[in-house]
């Protein structure tokens, strides 16, 4: 009770948890089994909604607990650790709610007037539910790196730019956007320079444990990242390098396995991300290993497998030679780096890979001078104008230019990156469609499974010149999903170049020297 008498009660609390309860017995007891699909998809968009919105308060609260000094109160140093004392918080998120209360709350000034919200356009999308904590914590961390000269009506726009995606677009491709918007604002690397990056790298192996299992830690750069990401594509994919399966000998990481194989060797394979990752490191490293008995030190599961790929990488390191990877998906295993002729000609930009990665326009230069990527520079409209590469044959060519055209799977909201995609005809070969590419599209295997002609099949068409996104795939959902039967095209691996572009145009507009 407060020097008027008002409670609790009177500011709704009681009748909120309430209603909380009455949810959850509907959630929780199967009262929703009665409900049709259509009923269960909308009650969870509205819970969702008003989860939001109910974590939108945070910030108001963290300023009025700051403001009537309860963590000195308390006897604790700040904030961050009275609201883990309080409420039972993680250090991350308690500090994450102060940092975005920070950006989104309305403080007051000395004379006690409210001061300009710093991201207030992300604060009201906050609080109306339209955005998600983890879409406000993208967009800070994006407007936090911004370059100091950057002027405040480009920050403005930026910043409404980036609500504008959220509310339809996920978090998860917030930071991709932000290295897209400093790539292009900060050319130079005064918020974040190659220099900085390098600074950081490092891989720490810990001391053994009990088990004999050491972790693993650190930090890679982006040339290292573009690196690994070409190998693992193939090397951890399931059913490769396997010291599970005894009959592993097969999937030697140096040969070209047949599809057939792989795929048994796949149903087979009970690995998580992790182990498969871990298994494709081992061979790598057995390859590049000059040993003479191949099955000295491995386990009989994984003899076949790890010993025929150290065997043959002995065996080009006695020839001097590189150990070849063989192929993936058409491929030989290898980086494969785009970039735009505009941001290859301004020094700005970002560079993307086949594995769905980032490198600025300098790294992806000087990973080209000190290895043999596939390089393909882009126009204006994406279409690829250069393509270079040491060995070239029609399919291989055919490949790369859906890689830097499409940059990974079609289907609408999937975010499976090139490397991880197969060749799909647009119309089927079995119908008289061409291998060309305008009727090739990258897809993913379980889009490609999707695609036929039964009533809950996907279509997918090549969109004419008379489309708002001509020469892109769209695709067609089964009637019982989109009765009108309209295509739609995945800008998932575009929306970060998209969004930098109209930030970049933004900080020109207003004079800003960042552009």
């Amino acid at each position: 009770m407060n020097s008027k008498g008002e409670t609790l009660e009177s500011t709704g609390i009681s009748a909120l948890m309430t209603a909380i309860t009455n949810v959850a017995d509907t959630v929780l007891h199967g009262k929703l089994k009665a409900r049709t699909d259509i009923d269960a998809v909308e009650f969870m968009r509205d819970l969702e909604t008003c989860k939001r919105q109910l974590a939108a308060l945070d910030s108001a609260l963290v300023i009025e607990i700051a403001e009537r000094d309860l963590p000195r109160k308390a006897g604790v140093k700040d904030v961050v650790p009275f609201l883990r004392q309080t409420l039972g918080l993680s250090r991350y998120d308690a500090a994450m709610r102060v940092k975005i209360a920070a950006a989104c709350g309305e403080f007051l000034g000395a004379d006690g007037t409210p001061r300009p919200v710093t991201l207030a356009a992300t604060a009201n999308a906050f609080e109306a539910g339209v955005i998600s904590r983890d879409h406000v914590r993208g967009i800070v961390d994006i407007m936090t790196h911004l370059p100091a000269e950057v002027p405040a009506p480009a920050r403005v726009e930026t910043e409404a730019l980036l609500v504008e995606h959220c509310v339809t677009g996920h978090p998860d491709d917030l930071p991709k956007i932000g290295r897209e918007i400093l790539a292009r604002l900060d050319p130079e690397g005064t918020v974040i320079s190659d220099a900085d990056r390098r600074r950081r790298r490092g891989i720490t192996i810990s001391r053994p444990g009990v088990d004999g299992m050491s972790k693993i830690e650190g930090w890679l750069t982006p040339e290292l990242r573009a690196l690994l990401d070409a190998i693992f594509a193939k090397l951890a994919r399931p059913g490769m390098c396997n010291l599970d399966d005894a009959d592993a000998e097969i999937l030697a990481a140096t040969a070209q396995v047949e599809s057939k194989v792989l795929e048994a060797a796949a149903r087979r394979d009970r690995r998580d991300a992790g182990q498969r990752t871990h298994d494709a490191l081992f061979a790598l490293v057995s390859a590049l290993q000059p040993v003479t008995d191949t099955t000295a030190g491995i386990d009989a599961a994984g003899a076949a497998g790890a010993g025929v790929f150290a065997a043959a990488g002995a065996a080009a390191a006695k020839a001097g030679k590189p150990v070849k990877l063989g192929k993936h998906r058409g491929l030989p295993v290898e980086v494969v780096v785009t970039m735009s002729l505009a941001d290859l000609e301004k020094g700005a930009g970002v560079a993307t890979t086949a594995s769905g990665g980032h490198l600025s326009i300098n790294e992806a230069l000087k990973l080209a001078k000190n290895s043999r990527p596939v390089l393909a520079i882009l126009d204006k409209d994406e279409i690829p104008l250069y393509l270079a590469h040491g060995e070239r044959l029609a399919t291989s060519g055919q490949r790369l230019a859906l890689i830097a055209r499409d940059r990974g799977c079609t289907h609408p909201g999937c975010d499976v990156p090139a490397s991880m995609c197969a060749a799909h005809h647009v119309i089927d070969w079995a119908k008289g469609g061409p291998t060309d590419l305008n009727n090739l599209a990258l897809v993913c295997d379980h889009h490609h499974a999707m695609v036929n002609d039964s009533e809950h099949g996907w279509k997918t068409v090549m969109l004419g010149k008379d489309s708002a996104q001509p020469g892109r795939v769209g695709w067609i959902a089964p009637a019982a999903l989109d009765p009108s039967h309209t295509p739609h095209v995945n800008d998932k691996h575009h929306v970060g170049e998209r969004v930098a572009t109209a930030v970049d145009s933004s900080c020109r507009k207003w004079g800003s020297r960042a552009a």
